[in-house]
């Protein structure tokens, strides 16, 4: 059977699972723990980063460039495409995708998930300890503007990317899911971003996103709800 190494609040891991179940495909998760550097999930990925995805005949893609595109060459095709059906399609998805996945990490899930998950669970002489309250304030001023270039994306197109669901929508909602399970994502202040977020929310793909629980940090009651 397939399997994804996977950290329950990476939102890199998120995205490939809303993939994964984008295109029909199960797969057996396992849950790391990046930061313990186990030795077994290195042999898989030196870097020690996840996601990682171990194919049927053990082709390994670690990390999520690597992966979603394994993915889309193997899972994907004309009918069920998450990249897009022309060079100008692909290229759009291509660009939001780094701005989740680099800009949006940046300013905003990289801080919020370190400070407020990562540490947390680290020894304290590998890092682990109280959130720094500067970085979180920051990400917290960060991410309304992204909320609004989401909002006025969903306003213009079907979805962020165009007429059809893409990667750049399971980016988008992978990095935002993360900071909805921790309550910070201010809603009220974006009603199209809002509302672009629960078509997605409501898609088969990201059931098993909505029943995931972290040790120790339980979601807010909406996090779980269509209908927030």
């Amino acid at each position: 059977m397939t399997k994804l190494h996977h950290f329950a609040l990476d939102p890199f891991c998120r995205r490939l699972r809303l993939a994964l179940g984008e295109y029909g495909t199960v797969a057996e998760l396992v849950e790391e723990k990046p930061w313990d550097l186990r030795p077994g999930f290195l042999d898989l990925n030196p870097s020690g980063q996840v996601p990682v995805f171990v194919d049927d005949d053990g082709t390994v893609a670690a990390g999520i460039e690597a992966a979603s595109e394994y993915l889309e060459e193997t899972r994907g095709g004309i009918e069920r495409t998450l990249l897009g059906s022309t060079p100008p399609a692909r290229a759009e998805t291509r660009r939001l995708v780094a701005w989740f996945d680099v800009k949006f990490y940046h300013e905003v899930s990289g801080p919020l998930l370190g400070e407020k998950v990562v540490r947390r669970f680290m020894r304290r002489e590998a890092g682990g300890g109280p959130p720094e309250m500067g970085r979180v304030r920051a990400a917290m001023s960060s991410i309304r503007g992204h909320l609004d270039y989401i909002g006025a994306l969903a306003e213009e197109r079907n979805w962020l990317a165009g007429d059809d669901l893409s990667s750049a929508d399971l980016a988008a909602a992978a990095h935002l899911s993360v900071i909805d399970y921790l309550g910070d994502v201010p809603w009220s202040e974006n009603a199209a971003a809002k509302s672009w977020y629960q078509r997605i929310k409501s898609r088969p793909a990201f059931r098993p996103l909505l029943a995931d629980q972290v040790r120790g940090m339980a979601p807010p009651r909406a996090y779980a709800d269509l209908d927030f």
